[in-house]
C-alpha cells in the first residue's frame, strides 16, 4: 500500500512540474509573440505611415531579408529601393487586422496611392527571428468598383 501512495505522489509531483514547464512555455511563447507585433507594427507605421523607408527597414530589417514577392529581388537594400519610389507622400495604408502567433505576424492593409483610390487589400506576411524581420510574403488584390456581395474587403 505504502508503495502504492509513494507512487501516486511521484506521478502527482512530476505532472505538477510538467504543467509548470507547459505554462513557462506557453508564457514565453505569448511574450515573444507580443513584442513581434509590436515590432512589425511599428516597422509598417515608419515605412508605410510616416513615409521613412530607409530608416525603418534599418531599425526593424535584418540584412539577410529574404523576400517572397516574385516581383522583387530579395534583400533589404532591393526593398529599400524600390519602397523609396513606392511610398509617395501622397500613399496611404491603413493597417485594418494585425494577426500573430510566434515568429509569424500577419497584417490585413488598405493600401491607396490617393485618398480618392479605391486601393489595393494587402495581406502582408512576416517572419520574424532575433528582434528583427527575416522574411516576407505579401499577396495583393484590387478593391473593385463593384462587388458581387454587399461586404466591404475590410
Amino acid at each position: 500500500m505504502k508503495v502504492l501512495a509513494l507512487m501516486a505522489l511521484t506521478a502527482l509531483l512530476t505532472g505538477c512540474a510538467s504543467l509548470d514547464r507547459a505554462q513557462t512555455e506557453a508564457s514565453r511563447i505569448a511574450s515573444t509573440t507580443a513584442a513581434n507585433k509590436k515590432l512589425v507594427v511599428d516597422f509598417y507605421r515608419v515605412v508605410f505611415i510616416e513615409k521613412r523607408v530607409a530608416e525603418g527597414f534599418e531599425r526593424y530589417v535584418a540584412p539577410g531579408y529574404i523576400q517572397h514577392n516574385p516581383m522583387l529581388p530579395s534583400g533589404r537594400e532591393a526593398a529599400v529601393k524600390f519602397l523609396t519610389r513606392a511610398v509617395t507622400r501622397d500613399s496611404i495604408s491603413d493597417i485594418k487586422r494585425v494577426i500573430a502567433e510566434g515568429d509569424l505576424v500577419v497584417l490585413h492593409v488598405h493600401s491607396r496611392n490617393t485618398l480618392s483610390d479605391r486601393g489595393r487589400a494587402v495581406v502582408d506576411i512576416f517572419r520574424v527571428a532575433d528582434g528583427k524581420i527575416i522574411e516576407h510574403w505579401d499577396v495583393i488584390q484590387a478593391v473593385p468598383a463593384k462587388s458581387q456581395n454587399p461586404n466591404t474587403m475590410f
